[in-house]
């Protein structure tokens, strides 16, 4: 260990308990600790929540639909990062009817076999099968949530009403209608479980009375990440396509999440930079304790660079000590939260069956942010380190 690092951790790791500097130094280390692991916990916390709303309501809805058919949007690279899948789609908004109720609802035409793979719905029946969407069969996949408004079960049969589409009768022109098998029940645990059915796209071409085809008027595209929309936007806009992104129905939704998790970020981070403070008003004190010991280093022969060093590694290892301390707070935070809110019985759920809060640790975050807290407190150490320089040796012997 070279000299000025080796005098540097011996002045962190000295002064007597009942020393006012040694209580400003521990009070430092305490507020960025405390700091670092509430940043740490909300972070998680906001991630997660962020992750789950992704996962249930961009899980049903399409993340992109192009105005063309499959065979002209082929011209996109499905190998490509962001794009994994493309399938025909058919979306419009009907009623659907039961014996006893009726329900304003978007249908979904889908191609069952080509979105099974990418499909949150098919990962998340609870009865029946997703499968059971197929071409002529007039099935149709429903949430729990909707099953149980409608009081309808596998086997039974709905109607699904087109206000949109009509045909003339002798009794005049009535709206588009057709009778549906339920064949499965999904739960996603979703905002939009009660408004969406799914059929395929062959019945719901029927149902609105399209031109028959092999291919549906418009397709869907599957991302791998709803977020990471960028270059699929651009090759759509070089290839002069119309389409729709998903921020046109829920982007104010994830934008007040985003806002509001850069907000407690910015806040807890003020109650880092304040702890940073602490830092600084504890190596000033330090530096006008040790003005001796500087003075008999320097003459002794230490370079005034060597001296600035010490007490910025000074600062260093304090903030050091902060960072591990608030790491360990922080994970064993996220860890103990949800217990701990059960054990206080809080009623915060965020899921079926009173499930807790929904965790999602990003050790990418959490590595920035104890890199800018050790950056922060060596950036503090700065002004008291530039004290310490400017010491001169018989001034520092004749005031000791």
């Amino acid at each position: 260990m070279l000299l000025p690092q080796f005098i540097a951790l011996r002045y962190a790791r000295s002064g007597s308990k009942r020393s006012f500097v040694a209580f400003i130094n521990r009070f430092s280390i305490l507020g960025i600790a405390l700091g670092i692991a509430s940043l740490i916990i909300v972070l998680s916390v906001m991630n997660g929540l962020e992750s789950q709303l992704k996962a249930r309501i961009l899980g049903i809805l399409p993340h992109a639909v192009v105005e063309a058919p499959l065979s002209k949007v082929n011209i996109l690279d499905t190998g490509q990062a962001d794009l994994v899948k493309m399938a025909s789609y058919l979306e419009q908004e009907v009623v659907v009817q039961s014996r006893s109720h009726i329900k304003g609802v978007i249908m979904q035409g889908v191609d069952s076999a080509a979105n099974k793979a990418h499909s949150t719905v098919a990962n998340s029946m609870v009865a029946g099968s997703y499968d059971s969407l197929q071409a002529k069969t007039f099935n149709l996949v429903l949430s729990r949530t909707l099953a149980r408004q409608l009081s309808v079960g596998i086997g039974q049969k709905v109607r699904l009403i087109s206000p949109q589409t009509s045909v003339y009768s002798p009794f005049g022109r009535i709206p588009s209608q057709r009778l549906f098998t339920v064949t499965g029940i999904f739960n996603v645990v979703s905002e939009m479980d009660d408004k969406v059915v799914l059929v395929h796209w062959k019945d719901a071409s029927k149902l609105l009375r399209t031109p028959a085809s092999d291919e549906a008027n418009t397709t869907r595209l599957f991302l791998s990440d709803p977020f990471s929309f960028e270059s699929v936007k651009r090759n759509l806009d070089d290839a002069e396509l119309d389409y729709s992104l998903w921020r046109e129905r829920q982007g104010a939704l994830f934008d007040a999440v985003k806002m509001e998790k850069n907000m407690m970020t910015l806040m807890l981070g003020l109650v880092i930079l304040v702890a940073g403070f602490n830092v600084v008003s504890a190596l000033v004190m330090v530096v006008a304790e040790k003005r001796a010991d500087i003075a008999i280093l320097q003459t002794q022969g230490m370079q005034t660079k060597h001296v600035t060093q010490i007490f910025i590694l000074n600062g260093v290892f304090n903030g050091c000590v902060g960072v591990l301390g608030g790491l360990v707070l922080g994970l064993g935070g996220v860890f103990m939260l949800n217990p701990l809110l059960d054990l206080m019985n809080s009623g915060l759920a965020f899921g079926e069956n009173g499930q807790g809060l929904p965790i999602d640790i990003r050790w990418q975050q959490i590595c920035l942010i104890l890199g800018v807290t050790i950056g922060l407190c060596a950036l503090a150490s700065l002004y008291p380190a530039k004290m310490a320089a400017s010491v001169r040796p018989a001034n520092g012997l004749r005031t000791s």
